[in-house]
């Protein structure tokens, strides 16, 4: 089977052998030859000091995974929500660890964490990899999972909002609703396609011939057996009513702070301002999982510094996998391909109310977060309150960076045929960009 698969070229092969091979004819075209190899430099740069930024965020947040996971909370979550997770990922048995780590990944997503989530995202790739008979090749909950991740529902799109009201913008959260009505349709796009696809995929994969010439059946479910809960007992201590009281005297002094916090700002509506949200969020989480850990008894600091060292690791192995991605959209966008897309797809995107400056960022936001949140700044400083402003924020709070998700993700465990992943991602990207259209168009005034 393996044989048979590696002949067939993997959609990211083709998309970075495209990216590459249009960018150097295109600079050919229009002597930027110069242009595309500065990028192909300055792409490499950035992508590995990526990867060396992400190390801190990764140790930290794998740490804190490792609390939550000692302390059984992730079994508890997938027992919760078992119902709706075995029908999505059946693959996947109910009490896994990958399972828990898909639902704190979701859920920093739709609390806009941001870097918060990309830990939880790498940990749950990293737990459905050990249930992968076939090293190196998607399996269907990877593909669904990444789906989702791309495409997921953002309840608090606070970054966006942040440029918005750093701009003067009259109502900088006005873009909340058109927001979350845009990744849900997004959301069950996602879904439903990378579904539609599995089977499919299960179809035409059914029959596979091995080198003898003989008829195989690939059947990934039966070979996935269930895996026991990692055993944690090395990071425990008996939990008594010491620790619960340490606990809830942790969570007296929270509620006492935050309380401060509002009273010092002058009026209750401080509690509702986006940067006294924003700011709060993280250490909320942080402290949360720390009081959880010590409620359970947990070894917090031999937790967080045991899952430190797997994050380190994870963040050194996608470096390749990023300078690979990143040099490739560097280059394409260098060569000016990115621009002359724009000039030509203007008459189609006109057609759903799509602005011509806001196009731009609508293409580059699946390749670049940093170019695409760029582009983003400058619609926003240059006319805050105008509808080409609304719009690009409603897309940025709805989208994702398809490519450098599926680069770091699938990076972190050494997936190169991703199979229907990135078409998922794809079509789940076009619907939040154009919904986002529809909604702007309702909403804005």
């Amino acid at each position: 089977m393996s044989s048979q698969l590696s002949r067939k070229p993997s959609a990211i092969n083709v998309v970075f052998v495209g990216f590459i091979a249009v960018a150097i004819l295109f600079a050919g075209y229009t002597d930027r030859m110069q242009a595309i190899t500065d990028a192909s430099f300055e792409s490499a740069k950035t992508a590995v000091e990526l990867a060396i930024g992400l190390i801190g965020v990764m140790a930290l947040w794998l740490g804190l995974v490792r609390v939550l996971e000692a302390g059984g909370l992730m079994y508890n979550l997938a027992t919760v929500l078992k119902p709706l997770m075995v029908r999505l990922f059946p693959d996947v048995p109910p009490t896994h660890p990958a399972m828990g780590a898909m639902i704190l990944n979701i859920s920093a997503n739709m609390l806009g964490l941001g870097n918060a989530a990309t830990p939880f995202g790498i940990k749950a790739m990293v737990e459905l990899n050990k249930l992968n008979p076939f090293p190196g090749t998607a399996t269907d909950a990877m593909c669904l999972f990444l789906a989702i991740n791309t495409s997921s529902v953002a309840l608090f799109p606070l970054g966006v909002i942040g440029v918005r009201a750093a701009a003067n913008s009259s109502d900088p959260a006005a873009i909340w609703l058109p927001t979350l009505l845009s990744t849900t349709c997004s959301t069950l796009v996602g879904v439903l396609v990378a579904l539609f696809l599995r089977k499919r995929s299960q179809v035409s994969e059914a029959s596979i011939a091995d080198e003898s010439g003989q008829e195989t059946v690939l059947q990934i479910e039966d070979e996935v057996k269930p895996v026991e809960e990692p055993d944690f007992s090395h990071l425990l201590y008996p939990a008594g009513l010491v620790s619960k009281i340490i606990a809830w005297g942790f969570m007296a002094g929270f509620l006492f702070s935050m309380v401060y916090g509002v009273i010092t700002s002058q009026s209750l509506g401080g509690f509702f301002d986006q940067d006294f949200l924003s700011y709060w969020l993280i250490p909320t989480l942080i402290l949360l999982i720390i009081t959880y850990g010590v409620g359970r008894g947990v070894k917090v600091y031999e937790a967080v510094t045991e899952g430190a060292i797997q994050g380190f690791e994870i963040a050194i192995r996608i470096i390749p996998f990023l300078v690979a991605i990143l040099v490739a959209i560097g280059m394409f966008r260098a060569s000016g391909a990115m621009e002359a897309l724009s000039i030509l797809l203007n008459p189609i995107t006109s057609l759903i109310g799509m602005p011509a400056e806001v196009l731009p960022m609508a293409l580059i936001r699946p390749l670049s977060g940093g170019g695409a949140f760029g582009i983003l700044s400058e619609v926003v400083e240059r006319a805050p309150d105008s509808y080409s402003a609304f719009l690009a924020s409603t897309m940025m709070g709805s989208t994702e960076t398809t490519f450098y998700v599926l680069a770091v993700y699938f990076g972190a465990v050494g997936i190169t045929r991703i199979r229907y992943s990135l078409v998922a991602a794809l079509l789940a990207d076009a619907t939040g960009l154009i919904m986002a259209c529809v909604f702007s168009a309702l909403f804005w005034r």
